[in-house]
């Protein structure tokens, strides 16, 4: 079977920016050096452009700060929803 992606962290992803930005060579040469996809350093490259965020700010680090909430939310809410049917199947089966 296929190899789970590796997760790169926020300061990696601006790191990669800027060096493409530095030295000014492909993707693929840079993506060799840093041992990671070159599509994946030309979709940060071009989500840093689109997010027109000031050179110093890192725009990925923005990017994984909502995930864990999110998903710290989504097991009560999944929970949530399984005792509802429960009870609404069990209130229907009583009558």
């Amino acid at each position: 079977m296929g190899h789970p992606s590796p997760k790169y962290t926020a300061e990696f992803k601006q790191r990669a920016v800027e060096l493409y930005r530095e030295r000014g060579c492909t993707y693929a040469e840079l993506a060799r050096e840093l041992g990671c996809d070159a599509g994946g350093i030309s979709d940060r490259v071009r989500r840093a452009d689109a997010s027109g965020a000031a050179p110093d700010r890192n725009p990925f680090q923005m990017a994984e700060e909502p995930r864990g909430p999110r998903r710290e939310n989504d097991r009560p809410r999944t929970e949530n929803e399984i005792l509802l049917k429960a009870g609404a199947f069990f209130a229907s089966r009583q009558l």
